[in-house]
């Protein structure tokens, strides 16, 4: 085994959470290498500074679910509205939707790879953050109508009733 391939293969094993980053084998000596590095770099700096749209990052978030659908969470479905971005210089995308703190690490990561791929980003990590959407009718208790209270206080007596007998 060659000794490039050898430090290649190493890398991977210990460094597997950096797979966005391209590995290059410069030479100080020779002077070998430097070339593509810089390559690189500016290919990085272009996927870093990227701006992309929200009706973009949305579709590519509706693609990503109905490729793969969230798991359940205490037996309800996970549900992901939309996604804007949040911030560039690493992308940060904001996805928004009811029950996404409970989202599992390895749907987290598959959607942060899906995102990867769909935009063609490399050299840089793109950052997910998940944000719960607030529920209007919390803390507000339901004002019932005149007819419904007298059909739950007839309801009420009829029940009183059959439980003395």
């Amino acid at each position: 085994m060659d000794v490039k391939e050898h430090v290649k293969k190493e890398l991977d094993r210990r460094l597997g959470f950096v797979d966005f980053a391209r590995i290059h084998f410069i030479s100080a000596l020779h002077g070998t290498g430097v070339g593509h590095l810089f390559e690189s770099v500016q290919e990085a700096y272009k996927s870093a500074t990227t701006r992309v749209g929200t009706s973009v990052l949305t579709r590519i978030m509706k693609m990503a679910t109905d490729d793969h659908q969230p798991p359940l969470v205490r037996g309800r479905r996970v549900k992901l509205k939309y996604a804007h971005a949040g911030g560039y210089n690493p992308p940060l995308v904001v996805i928004h939707g009811n029950q996404v703190n409970d989202l599992p690490d390895s749907y987290k990561r598959y959607l942060m790879n899906y995102y990867r791929r769909s935009l063609e980003i490399m050299g840089t990590p793109i950052r997910i953050q998940f944000q719960n959407s607030e529920n209007p009718f919390e803390g507000k208790s339901n004002k019932l109508t005149i007819s419904q209270e007298r059909r739950k206080k007839r309801l009420d007596q009829m029940l009183k009733g059959r439980s003395k007998k």
